[in-house]
């Protein structure tokens, strides 16, 4: 597929295609869009994250802490 990119993004493909760790236009959109989608996902867990907190669904950071050693078998901070 042929891609037509405007000025300031050709610069950028040429600069990072320069560097040798991408071989073709087509590997650096790929790693785009796999950047783009780890994006997404992150965002919509942190929203997730602040939807909970909001509604009331959360707990103290020690009881987490304490419960979360308990099932790794970890020592607790003293």
């Amino acid at each position: 597929m042929i891609y037509q990119f405007p000025p300031d993004l050709g610069d950028k493909l040429k600069r990072l295609m320069a560097t040798g760790r991408y071989s073709s236009e087509d590997d650096v959109l790929r790693a785009a869009m796999r950047a783009l989608e780890r994006f997404d996902t992150e965002v919509e867990a942190i929203q997730q994250g602040i939807n909970d907190m909001e509604a009331g669904r959360m707990r103290p950071l020690e009881e987490f802490d304490r419960e979360f050693r308990q099932r790794k078998d970890l020592p607790q901070d003293a």
